[in-house]
């Protein structure tokens, strides 16, 4: 994967998506995740058209198909056409003039650091809801929650009361570090179990 140069926030979630994928078990795709009615597989290929938005904004052209009506459906090997998709976001980041002042992404432009933030957010969520949809112990980290807040507070309430692309906002527990309460922020319960 390419480094994204001052970008560590895209990086690190790139990273956690990418591990949260190929830690699926094969019996699992099929599984009820965080997102209702969408399974793994279609938490997957969301994230996957997504993130290809993000690089796509960047360079040109349009995800081939809806990240909204996401196929339930996985085609050949799902990390490695994952790790395609990240490679190109990467890319295109790293390409970016040093002295961009804005960055077209799906949500319009933005600075570059709240671009990376940005396509970080969708990533690392939808890594945390494919790694607690298959059981894997694989939290979001406090690290890359907090560098995803910075976007978080600025665009997401716009985006849920506009869009409605997030779950209302839970209530934060006293107990939560930052990363528990940036998913509850983000419409998730931090302590959803397959099992619910």
């Amino acid at each position: 994967m390419a480094d994204t140069r001052d970008f560590e926030v895209l990086t690190r979630a790139h990273a956690y998506l990418a591990e949260a994928v190929a830690g699926v078990p094969e019996p699992a795709w099929g599984a009820p995740t965080p997102c209702a009615e969408w399974t793994v597989r279609q938490v997957l290929n969301h994230a996957r058209i997504d993130q290809q938005g993000y690089g796509l904004a960047i360079t040109g052209g349009r995800p081939d198909s809806d990240p909204f009506h996401p196929a339930d459906a996985l085609d050949g090997d799902p990390a490695a056409e994952l790790d395609k998709v990240l490679r190109a976001v990467a890319d295109a980041y790293a390409g970016l003039p040093a002295d961009a002042e804005q960055v077209p992404t799906p949500l319009g432009p933005l600075p570059p650091s709240l671009a990376a933030a940005a396509a970080a957010m969708d990533a690392a969520v939808h890594a945390w809801d494919i790694a607690a949809a298959t059981g894997q112990d694989r939290p979001l980290s406090v690290e890359l929650a907090e560098g995803i807040w910075p976007v978080a507070e600025r665009l997401v309430d716009h985006l849920r009361d506009a869009y409605q692309v997030f779950a209302p906002a839970r209530k934060v527990g006293q107990d939560y570090d930052r990363a528990e309460a940036l998913l509850a922020f983000l419409g998730r319960d931090p302590h959803w179990t397959v099992t619910e």
